[in-house]
């Protein structure tokens, strides 16, 4: 009988990075702060695995789930070196790591969308959704955001409306179009190639 995965029955611990331990004093929590936990969690709680909320780039107007670059670590919480240190010490001390995958949009600082709306031709216009607007002008449809309002919002200098099911500044990805699949795709692997044992997806039914 083969044995069960092992997160079916992992214990598995969620850490907000910004306020659970701040190591260099400045008022945010950070990477090496905790690092500098890993033994508590792991020898004391007892825990199989901790799983990271977003860390990456952003504008934080979502608490880090409008992500500006897929693969790297926000400066306020340290660098890909921190991240390679703690992973190498949640080994030590046989904790596994879950990380935060934000599949369903990007923030519109991330360099994907500063492309896409940069021009109706650009290379990665179709890396999200945009419509013309409706008979009317305004919106395509009807649909609404999760925080309100229109799912839509005009885009001026190139005359459509991009969708967004959560802030205006969260453009959804098409994941119809093969190019953004390949990139996420990319993104799972550098984290997995990093030594990370999982993901907790956003938003999964969208």
């Amino acid at each position: 009988m083969s044995e069960s995965p092992w997160w079916q029955s992992a214990v598995i611990y969620q850490i907000y990075p910004r306020s659970f331990c701040d190591a260099n004093g400045d008022g945010i929590g950070d990477l090496p702060g905790i690092r500098s936990k890993v033994p508590y969690l792991a020898d004391v709680l007892g825990v199989d695995a901790i799983w990271l909320s977003p860390f990456y780039p952003s504008p934080q107007e979502d608490f880090g789930y409008d992500v500006a670059d897929h693969t790297g670590v926000a400066p306020e919480y340290g660098t890909l070196a921190d991240f390679d240190a703690l992973m190498a010490t949640c080994r030590e001390h046989g904790l596994r790591v879950i990380v935060d995958f934000v599949p369903n949009h990007t923030s519109d600082q991330h360099a994907w969308f500063r492309n896409s709306r940069s021009a109706r031709d650009a290379e990665k216009r179709e890396w999200y959704v945009w419509a013309d607007p409706g008979p009317d002008g305004g919106p395509p449809n009807n649909w609404l955001s999760v925080f309100g309002g229109s799912a839509w919002e005009w885009d001026e200098p190139t005359g459509q409306y991009y969708l967004h099911s959560f802030l205006t500044s969260q453009p959804d990805l098409n994941w119809r179009n093969p190019d953004v699949r390949a990139a996420q795709h990319d993104v799972l692997r550098f984290w997995l190639d990093r030594g990370v044992s999982g993901f907790r997806i956003d938003v999964a039914h969208y």
